[in-house]
């Protein structure tokens, strides 16, 4: 079937240079989807994003939908066809369905016998009578989370639409979306050639609007450009660009034919906390710092400009100007606030709401600092400076710094605090309060840091469990998901061996409302969740995670060492079999009711030889894996466990559980019931059976 390469590309006004690649991936995504559904083959698709454009441009793509072929299955001939031959209901009905007559209906050999059946082709339909629905649908699923009208128009989009190129081969695809009509010009560079160029091919498109419209529209070329000069302005300066992917995404998100510049700002300013610095020019400015080979700052800075100037000195000379008072501006709320101590702000943050059922700032902070406390004590860490940096923790919040620079709360509070002549533990812990921020954030390094991290984000969590407002759906104002996450990262990469439910119950006690009964247990649950997706990250199976979940664990760093040694128990020859055996154990014992494995097996009652063997390998496993388990050594106790198969095996072929006598049976389940016993002091490995 003949092919032609498809271009369609939407020209609007400037784009939220965030959403730019999710935008970009949707729409793609979305036209290939509709390609698909439609069986139109085509041979690659690419995606093209620029500040004014979104495009995508198909290759080889199907001049025509194939053709569908349809086969269905009717009645069986003996149900279609009553003795005198003539069609019952059921064929009536099925000829009525397929849009025939039974007459028409073919009768057809299957499995089951011959049946009525009925086959069509529908003939497959030009590919450009389809392309205007496929491309209006997939717009209209973008990610946009608050359209625009513009004009008297009712139509809606991200931003107001000025053009419409679509192509197939060199002839322009007739239809109008979002108002517009389809035509083959695109336009240039709104400041270097803010003229209409025509695209003859699709693909011309790339080479055409680089080379007449000073329009980069790769965005994957334009951000490699951009990283490319804003490194080597920095090495021309003796310097090194620290380049943030979010920012250098953003950034290429803002320009068309990016020109990189170096501009510098007065020495003084480095006095102030790198972080604030960075705040101004990264968060306002859109830019790049830059430091020496041993990572301080330098008084530099580098902007990309949208063009290419004949005078670039004044585009620098206004980047400086800009940037002068907002350093300014933060020098003068830096010495401000470092005129006020931290503990003298606390009483202010007794009439600043937390959550209106939780209280106020200051009573988080006061739960804060007691749970640190005794967090603290758990972990050998110094209890005193881990309430007092729990007590400080959230005064920074009313500082000028952290009102301009809300990314500062905690960096800010640890500078502050160190000029208070806190102690360093305490200072370090302020900052350290918030990691985990993100996922693959740094953990906290010091064990203080570690209790005021793990108090906030549970006195958080748990609160609003009391007052039952957990996340729901998508909705997470308070990121508690985040949160959860974060604490089983520092407890288990840490290595700090902490028992999760006692925690979620001294910060239920702390909490200020009434907290109902199985509360701990769900807040529990709900961490144990996000461990679940851990695992998942890591491919382990969900039977592995759930075999050890059953045995609930309440020690995170204790539950990934479980799940460690029953994913290896998994991948051993033995496994399979021991884990259909121990599912069978387990519905005998509770068909019996036999919960208590301490009962003692009676060696007289062992009648049978294949019970006295699994007695006496079950007897001496029990002692081989007790110092195992001591040093909670669960890979060593499963893999030697996995030796059971054979005896067990024999039991099984060879033995009656339920015999009739009452007292041989009993002796028997007790033996099974010492054999699960083993397997369960790691997890419930009958889980493990699909």
């Amino acid at each position: 079937m003949s092919t032609q390469d498809f271009l369609v590309e939407l020209g609007t006004e400037e784009l939220p240079p965030k959403a730019l690649t999710g935008l970009a991936a949707a729409f793609l995504k979305g036209i290939e989807d509709g390609l698909k559904a439609e069986h139109i083959a085509f041979q690659s698709a690419k995606v093209f994003a620029a500040p004014r454009r979104l495009a995508v441009q198909i290759t080889a793509l199907q001049e025509r939908q194939d053709d569908i072929a349809t086969e269905l299955f009717g009645p069986p001939i003996k149900a279609a066809f009553d003795a005198d031959g003539n069609a019952t209901k059921a064929a009536e009905g099925f000829a009525r369905k397929c849009g025939t007559t039974v007459d028409k209906l073919e009768h057809q050999d299957t499995d089951k016998g011959v049946k009525l059946a009925y086959r069509s082709v529908t003939p497959g339909k030009d590919t450009t009578a389809l392309l205007p629905e496929i491309v209006q649908q997939s717009l209209s699923k973008l990610p946009i989370p608050k359209r625009m009208r513009w004009g008297s128009s009712r139509i809606e989009f991200i931003r107001p639409v000025h053009s419409l190129v679509m192509l197939m081969g060199e002839q322009v695809v007739d239809c109008e979306i979002l108002g517009k009509k389809s035509g083959l010009f695109s336009y240039g560079h709104r400041f270097h050639h803010n003229e209409a160029i025509a695209i003859t091919a699709p693909s011309a498109y790339e080479i055409t609007l680089h080379e007449t419209g000073h329009v980069m529209a790769d965005f994957a070329k334009r951000r490699e450009l951009v990283r490319q000069q804003v490194e080597q302005i920095a090495i021309d300066n003796n310097g090194v660009a620290v380049i943030d992917p979010e920012l250098l995404d953003e950034v290429t998100a803002l320009v068309e034919w990016p020109q990189a510049l170096l501009g510098g700002f007065d020495k003084d300013f480095l006095r102030l906390p790198e972080q604030a610095l960075i705040s101004s020019m990264k968060e306002h400015q859109k830019y790049f710092h830059v430091t020496d080979s041993n990572g301080t700052m330098l008084p530099y800075f580098i902007t990309v400009s949208n063009i290419e100037s004949t005078d670039p000195a004044q585009i620098v000379s206004g980047n400086e100007r800009v940037i002068r008072p907002r350093l300014a501006d933060a020098a003068f709320f830096y010495d401000t606030d470092r005129e006020t101590t931290l503990s003298s702000r606390l009483d202010a943050l007794k009439q600043v709401v937390f959550q209106t059922k939780l209280g106020t700032v200051y009573e988080k902070a006061e739960r804060i600092s007691k749970l640190a406390g005794k967090i603290a004590t758990l972990i050998g860490s110094d209890a005193a400076q881990a309430e007092r940096a729990g007590l400080l923790s959230k005064t920074d919040l009313l500082t000028n710094m952290v009102k301009e620079f809300t990314d500062l709360q905690g960096t800010i509070g640890a500078d502050y605090a160190a000029n208070d002549g806190e102690d360093n533990a305490v200072s370090q812990a302020i900052f350290e309060q918030y990691l985990p921020r993100f996922s693959g954030d740094q953990l906290p390094d010091s064990l203080t840091g570690c209790a005021v991290s793990i108090a906030d984000k549970l006195d958080t969590m748990c609160g609003l469990f009391a007052i039952n407002q957990p996340p729901t759906g998508d909705k997470d104002p308070f990121a508690i998901r985040r949160a959860a996450l974060g604490i089983l990262r520092i407890m288990v990469e840490k290595k700090l061996d902490l028992d999760l439910l006692q925690l979620i119950e001294l910060a239920l006690a702390e909490q200020k409302v009434e907290v109902a009964a199985g509360t701990s247990n769900a807040v529990f649950e709900f961490v144990l969740q996000r461990f679940r997706a851990w695992f998942q990250d890591e491919n382990i199976p969900t039977s592995v995670f759930l075999a050890v979940q059953a045995r609930r664990p309440s020690r995170p760093l204790d539950f990934q060492k479980r799940v460690y040694a029953v994913n290896n128990f998994a991948a051993l020859e033995n496994a399979e079999a021991l884990a259909a055996a121990n599912k069978r154990v387990s519905n005998i014992l509770t068909k019996q009711g036999v919960t208590d494995n301490s009962i003692e097996v009676s060696a007289h009652l062992l009648e049978v030889g294949a019970e006295q063997a699994l007695a006496e390998i079950v007897s001496q496993k029990a002692l081989l894996i007790s110092p195992m388990l001591e040093k909670s050594d669960y890979t060593s106790m499963l893999e030697n466990l996995a030796d059971l198969r054979p005896a067990v095996d024999n039991f099984f072929d060879n033995v009656m559980v339920m015999t009739d006598d009452e007292a041989v049976r009993n002796n028997r389940l007790a033996l099974l019931s010492k054999l699960r016993g083993l397997f369960l002091e790691v997890a419930d490995i009958s889980l493990l059976q699909s």
